[in-house]
C-alpha cells in the first residue's frame, strides 16, 4: 500500500474525515489557509503541491501554465484554449464547472435537499424574497468541486447577472460526510446568490457559489472595484453583467459547492444522476420546450 493510499484510507473514515475538516478553528485554518498558499517561496511552493498530491487527484496536464508562482496559483489555474468544449444546443443550459453531482431533482415547493434525509429552505439559502417565488416547485442541481478539480466557474447560457447577494457565514466542510451530519450546511456556510436572467427567453436561474473550509473566498472579477466579497459582511449588488455561454464568471480560492436553481418546466438532462462526474460546458439541464 502507498503512502498516498494509506492516507486515503485513514481519512476516508466518517469520523475521522469529520473530526479533522470540522472540529477545528475552520475560520482561522481558512485565513492561515488563505496566507499560506500565496507563499511564492520555491521550496514552500513545491513541498505544498506535492503534499495537496497526497490528498488529491491533481491533473495539471490540461492547465494553461506548466509554472505555477505559488499553491494558490495552481489552485486558480486556467486551462488550455479548448480544454472545455461548452454545448452549443440553445436548448441547454451547460455545467458551470467542473464537479461531482450531489443532490438534485425538483423542489417541492421551496424545500431542497443538501443530501437525501437533510432538506433546507429557499428562503434560508437565497434571503431573497423574489427569487424564491421565481424557483417554488422548480428544479435544481448541486456540484461538488473536489480540491483537485479545475476551479473556475462558467456561464451556464448566454446571460446577463443583475444582482449578487453576498451571504457572509462559516467554512464547514461541503464533501457528503459533513452533509449527512450537518443540517443545513449550505445556509450556515457562506455563499454569493448570483441571480442571472438567460438572454433571449428571459427566464431567471441562480447559481448559488457555496465557500467552505479552506476556501471561503468567492471571486467576482465583474464587480468593479470589490476584490473581496468577505469585507463586504453581508451585502446586495446590483449589477448588469452579460456573459456568454462557458464565458468564466469567477472561482474559488480552492474548491466547494455551487447550487444552480431554475423555474419549473427545466428538466435535468438524462446523464446528470447524483454520483456522476461533469465537466464545464457539458449538458445540465433543458430549457423549457
Amino acid at each position: 500500500m502507498t503512502i498516498r493510499s494509506a492516507i486515503a484510507k485513514v481519512c476516508q473514515q466518517e469520523d475521522i474525515n469529520f473530526l479533522l475538516t470540522n472540529r477545528i478553528p475552520r475560520r482561522l485554518v481558512t485565513r492561515f489557509m488563505g496566507w499560506f498558499s500565496q507563499i511564492e517561496q520555491p521550496v514552500v511552493r513545491e513541498l505544498s503541491i506535492a503534499t495537496w498530491r497526497l490528498f488529491a487527484d491533481l491533473d495539471l496536464s490540461e492547465a494553461r501554465k506548466t509554472k505555477f508562482r505559488s499553491m494558490h496559483d495552481c489552485f486558480t489555474r486556467e486551462l488550455k484554449e479548448g480544454a472545455r468544449p461548452v454545448d452549443s444546443d440553445p436548448s441547454v443550459l451547460v455545467s458551470p464547472c467542473d464537479a461531482i453531482v450531489g443532490a438534485s431533482g425538483a423542489l417541492a415547493g421551496t424545500t431542497v435537499f443538501q443530501i437525501k434525509g437533510f432538506p433546507y429552505r429557499l428562503e434560508d439559502l437565497l434571503d431573497d424574497p423574489e427569487l424564491i417565488e421565481a424557483h417554488r416547485d422548480g428544479r435544481y442541481v448541486t456540484l461538488r468541486l473536489t480540491s483537485g478539480m479545475y476551479h473556475r466557474f462558467h456561464a451556464p447560457y448566454d446571460c446577463a447577472i443583475e444582482q449578487v447577494r453576498y451571504i457572509s457565514g462559516d467554512t464547514w466542510n461541503v464533501n457528503p460526510i459533513a452533509l449527512k451530519r450537518v443540517e443545513n450546511l449550505f445556509c450556515k456556510n457562506e455563499r454569493a446568490v448570483l441571480r442571472t436572467r438567460l438572454a433571449g427567453n428571459g427566464h431567471r436561474i441562480t447559481l448559488v457559489p457555496v465557500a467552505a473550509i479552506l476556501v471561503a473566498s468567492i471571486r467576482l472579477p465583474f464587480l468593479d472595484g470589490v476584490r473581496d466579497l468577505r469585507r463586504l459582511k453581508r451585502s446586495v449588488i446590483p449589477c448588469d453583467a452579460p456573459f456568454g455561454k462557458g464565458e468564466e464568471i469567477g472561482w474559488f480560492q480552492h474548491g466547494s459547492t455551487i447550487v444552480l436553481f431554475a423555474p419549473d418546466g427545466f428538466a435535468l438532462c438524462d446523464e446528470v444522476k447524483e454520483g456522476a462526474v461533469i465537466r464545464m460546458g457539458q449538458p445540465l439541464m433543458r430549457l423549457p420546450s
